[in-house]
């Protein structure tokens, strides 16, 4: 086993691994295609270390700039978390990937009893677009999809606040606000989503990670005064049809397991489960 940290001209290497491994690192290869390789701290940047066993590469992870930990590895885990935390010598945050790997990551790093804001074990979903089933009222023009305008931002974040509380466990508050609003000015407009029904706003939606042929879709919101109406499967349809028109041709997300309610919704527009995730926030990343 060989333990190395990436830099310039690895790209490719790790994009090739990465991309047999399609579905459960799109965080790592859109982080990587974006900000490239380095790390200098801005956003989307990461320490990247991978794990080659015999000569060949088994595994990648990342320490972004947030301080989460992404993982993609067929072997040697333990030591490739390690590695990686020892190497970019920063606090962790959070753990995302495959969820016996966010296990994994989670003891090797001496942090399983570390207090989490979220402790979630997630299903991933795919869905070849070509087979998207776009509902109704989106497709006789009752309710129409559109990416938001800079002047809407403030809604944005007010929204990605409410989505954070309530999804993501996070503590209300200024902190979290200032946090909201700075995510809303880096993830690029293109990867956002509004549905509107007449004049008014009923829905979000949003890329977290995208590709030229594949997107990960995050952060669907719908107002719990506005639930129970198709809203947020007809956001995410919507976003889906942009992200088809522009060349994609698959899509990833991940819903809690006990979110019957999401399972249900992703399940009408096409979606079938492809395997496990894991999301771990520590009490200290709000």
């Amino acid at each position: 086993m060989e333990l190395r940290s990436r830099g310039r001209g690895d790209e490719a290497l790790l994009e090739r691994f990465l991309a047999a491994h399609a579905d459960s690192s799109m965080f790592l290869r859109s982080n990587l295609r974006s900000a490239g390789i380095l790390y200098h701290g801005g956003p989307f940047e990461a320490v990247y270390v991978a794990c080659f066993a015999q000569g060949r590469l088994v595994g990648v992870a990342a320490h972004c700039w947030n301080g989460m930990v992404l993982i993609e590895a067929e072997a040697q885990v333990a030591a490739l978390a390690t590695a990686l935390v020892d190497a970019s010598g920063r606090a962790v945050t959070g753990i995302m990937g495959p969820l016996r790997q966010v296990q994994e990551t989670r003891s090797a790093l001496g942090m399983s009893d570390v207090a989490c804001q979220m402790d979630s074990t997630e299903e991933l979903y795919a869905l070849a677009l070509d087979e998207l089933v776009v509902p109704p009222a989106l497709r006789d023009g009752r309710v129409r999809c559109r990416r938001p305008q800079p002047a809407e931002a403030p809604l944005l974040a007010a929204w990605r606040y409410d989505y954070s509380v309530a999804a993501l466990n996070s503590a209300p508050g200024a902190a979290l606000r200032r946090r909201c609003e700075r995510e809303v000015e880096i993830v690029p407009l293109d990867w956002q989503f509004m549905l509107v029904e007449g004049d008014e706003i009923v829905a979000y939606a949003a890329f977290n990670a995208a590709l030229p042929e594949v997107v990960q879709l995050g952060g669907v919101w719908t107002p719990p005064e506005r639930r129970g109406r198709g809203y947020g499967r007809a956001v995410v349809a919507g976003a889906l049809l942009a992200a088809r028109d522009g060349g994609a041709q698959r899509a990833v997300l991940f819903t809690g397991k006990d979110n019957i309610a999401a399972e249900r919704a992703y399940a009408v527009l096409g979606f079938r489960r492809v395997g496990d995730w894991g999301l771990v926030l520590f009490a200290d990343a709000a």
